[in-house]
C-alpha cells in the first residue's frame, strides 16, 4: 500500500520502535515496510494476498505525493508493467507495454532512482532484507543492526520470484567478452571488443547513475537486431546489490 506518509501508515499495520525509527529516517523514500496488518485497518485481504502482513511504502515523488493527498485513502499500486517483465521507469516505457489496457497514465518524468524500493520485513522479532533497492543494506545495518537474508520459499513481496524484471533476449551476466550477435550493458570506462551494440549504464563507474539508467537502457537493447544482451561484472555493493538481484533475476530461466 503506498500511503504518504508514517501518520497514515499507522492506521493500516502495527509499528514497533524499530518500524517508526525505520520509517523517519527513510521515509518519504524508496524503503516499503513489511509489517503485521492491524485488525482494524479494513484494508481488504486482496491487498496483501490474504496474509496477515502488509506492505507500506510512502513514496518521495511529488506527483505520487499529490496523487494520494488527493485521493485521502491508501492506495495498492502493483508496477506498472506485465508481471515479471522489465519494469518502466518512465510514462513512455508504461505507454508501450500496456497500451490501451490502462486508461490514464500519470507522467511524472523519468524516474530518479530506477530501481524498486527497499523492501524490508519487521513483522517478525529479527529484520530481514527482502528485496534490495533504493535504500542500501549498509544504512538500514547502520540504523538496526544485523538484518537476515529472507527465508527459502517466502514470497512475502514483489520482486522474489526467480525470475522477474526479464527481456525477451537471453541476458548474461558478469561478461568479460563478446560472443556472436550479442548487445553489451557496459560498467567502468572500458567495454570489451567485439559487441554488435555499447550501451553504458556508467562510464565513471557510479552505482547511482548505473541504476538510474539500468531498465531503460535493458528496454532498448531488448531487440531483434541482437542475439542476447550481455551484462559487465557490477559490484556487489551499496546500490551494486540491488543493480544485481534485478540482473540475476533477469536471467534466471523463465517459469512455463
Amino acid at each position: 500500500m503506498h500511503v504518504p506518509g508514517l501518520a497514515e501508515a499507522e492506521a493500516l499495520a502495527v509499528f514497533d520502535d524499530r518500524a517508526r525509527r525505520t520509517a523517519g529516517r527513510f521515509w518519504p523514500g524508496p524503503l516499503t515496510l513489511v509489517l503485521r496488518r492491524r485488525g482494524d485497518s479494513g484494508l481488504s485481504l486482496l491487498a496483501s494476498a490474504g496474509l496477515d502482513t502488509v506492505a507500506i511504502r510512502a513514496p518521495a515523488h511529488k506527483v505520487a505525493q499529490a496523487l494520494l493527498r488527493e485521493t485521502g485513502r491508501p492506495i495498492a499500486a502493483p508496477s506498472a508493467n506485465r508481471s515479471g517483465r522489465v519494469s518502466p521507469t518512465e510514462a513512455a516505457h508504461v505507454a508501450e507495454e500496456l497500451d490501451d489496457r490502462v486508461s490514464l497514465i500519470l507522467d511524472g518524468g523519468r524516474t530518479p532512482v530506477g530501481l524498486e524500493s527497499t523492501v524490508l520485513d519487521l513483522s517478525a522479532e529479527g529484520p530481514a532484507l527482502l528485496r534490495p533497492g533504493g535504500v542500501i543494506l549498509e544504512q538500514l545495518t547502520e540504523l538496526l543492526g544485523p538484518i537476515a537474508a529472507p527465508t527459502k520459499g517466502s514470497l512475502k513481496s514483489p520482486g522474489m520470484l526467480a525470475s522477474h524484471y526479464a527481456p525477451s533476449l537471453p541476458l548474461r551476466l558478469e561478461a568479460v567478452a563478446a560472443r556472436s550477435g550479442e548487445a553489451l550493458l557496459a560498467f567502468g570506462p572500458d567495454a570489451p571488443p567485439g559487441f554488435v551494440e555499447v550501451l553504458w549504464l556508467s562510464r565513471s563507474g557510479d552505482l547511482a547513475e548505473a541504476a538510474a539508467n539500468l531498465f531503460a537502457l535493458l528496454r532498448r537493447l531488448d531487440r531483434p537486431l541482437f542475439t542476447g544482451i550481455a551484462v559487465m561484472p557490477i559490484p556487489e555493493h551499496g546500490l551494486g546489490r540491488a543493480i544485481n538481484d534485478r540482473l540475476r533475476r533477469a536471467a534466471a530461466p523463465q517459469q512455463g
